[in-house]
């Protein structure tokens, strides 16, 4: 048995039968977690961070591009 390190549920993992590297899933909340070491086993949690900081670079640069068609309206209005 191990601990989610996400939500501290127990993982049923058989020390035996796992092998370093292997993926698992959480029956808690479902999250990724991979072997990091066997006798004990040892599980880290799979980053999600990296598609949250896709979508949170995906918001920023839509911020950038309408902050810049504002400076460019304002420019146009400036001119006439």
């Amino acid at each position: 048995m191990v601990l989610c390190p996400k939500c501290a549920v127990e993982v049923d993992v058989d020390e035996d039968e796992v092998e370093e590297g292997e993926i698992l899933s959480c029956p808690g909340c479902e999250a990724e977690l991979e072997v990091v070491q066997i006798h004990p086993v040892k599980v880290n949690i799979i980053s999600d961070d990296d598609d949250e900081d896709d979508e949170a670079e995906a918001g920023e640069e839509d911020d950038d591009e309408a902050e810049e068609e504002d400076i460019l309206e304002e420019e146009e209005e400036d001119v006439e």
